[in-house]
């Protein structure tokens, strides 16, 4: 069984918000076209978070959840997704798919400290 909740390790380097997972064969994997300026959203509570923060993500709901992303569009073979609580749209590269068979409806995640 995939897991339900994934959970990601975002830091800036030259000063874009990227991710490395191993498992999935991805190395400093960037976050462009929206998806950057919500992280920037996200983690403003956060001390340090350039440095590396916690990104839990699931297509289901979970506890403690902040906020949820909604399937719009493909395009470039990303997805776009809204977010409601923020108000603006952001695409996802194919990356996501190392994750899901397919893109998800609707995203779910949170952010915290690294521990």
């Amino acid at each position: 069984m995939a897991n339900a909740i994934f959970v990601i390790a975002p830091y800036k380097w030259q000063g874009q918000w990227v991710f490395d997972d191993p498992s999935v064969g991805l190395t400093r994997e960037p976050f462009v076209a929206g998806i950057d300026t919500m992280i920037d959203r996200m983690v403003t509570a956060i001390p340090h978070a350039e440095k590396g923060f916690r990104l839990f993500f699931s297509a289901s709901p979970f506890p403690g959840h902040t906020l949820k992303l909604e399937w719009r569009r493909e395009e470039y073979g990303g997805n776009w997704y809204f977010c409601p609580q923020l108000g603006m749209e952001g695409w996802l590269c194919p990356a996501l798919l190392r994750y899901f068979d397919q893109a998800p409806a609707e995203l779910y995640v949170r952010a915290e400290p690294r521990a």
